[in-house]
């Protein structure tokens, strides 16, 4: 679905919307969201006014927007990472290790807007998304009841949401000084050691 939608926008209407985003990031650097009016917002991206109100309601509609297309690209990672077995513990750090390499590639746009606690909603929205990919996978496994026998099964999504999301934003705070490859593997590396703690 995602995808049939990019191939069919118009290549302008892409740009446009990039150059308000890459607008809206730099923006956002040097002041605060309240102080981004779409005036300015639309000098920056070198657009005017009236393009803007083809695309976008509001600053509150892109930012909206902004974070769905967000979780577009994150869930398409999700969806087409080659798996031999969809539960299995390697694939799922496949998949991280995409994801991470996702970030990187557009590590601006992350840094400015997961580490930022001007716009939670990039945050929130994507704290969301792990948190129930995270229950899909304890169902998946079929691990439910052994887990729940260790600890609280909430308690268990609220650490690895947490630890996930938290890892991602310092990894990023810190100017990504390990590869996507390399923090994937210690993840699990945590990951496994906190399940043997555990036992």
């Amino acid at each position: 679905m995602t995808e049939k939608k990019k191939i069919h926008t118009d290549p302008r209407i892409l740009r446009t919307r990039q150059l308000l985003k890459d607008a809206f990031v730099e923006l956002l650097e040097e002041t605060d969201l309240q102080q981004i009016t779409v005036n300015r917002l639309a000098e920056r991206a070198t657009i005017n006014r009236v393009t803007f109100y083809l695309h976008f309601r509001d600053i509150t509609d892109m930012l909206e927007k902004m974070a769905d297309e967000m979780i577009d690209d994150i869930s398409t990672i999700f969806s087409n990472t080659p798996t031999d077995h969809p539960s299995s513990e390697e694939d799922s750090w496949k998949i991280l290790e995409n994801l991470l390499q996702h970030i990187a590639e557009h590590a601006n746009f992350y840094k400015n807007f997961l580490t930022s606690k001007k716009v939670p909603i990039f945050r929130d929205r994507l704290t969301l998304f792990i948190k129930e990919s995270i229950v899909t996978k304890i169902t998946e496994s079929g691990r439910r009841a052994q887990l729940t026998d260790i600890v609280k099964e909430d308690i268990l999504i609220w650490y690895e949401t947490s630890a996930l999301i938290g890892t991602i934003v310092s990894w990023l705070q810190n100017d990504m000084p390990y590869t996507p490859a390399f923090l994937a593997k210690q993840f699990s590396l945590l990951h496994h050691r906190v399940l043997d703690f555990e036992r």
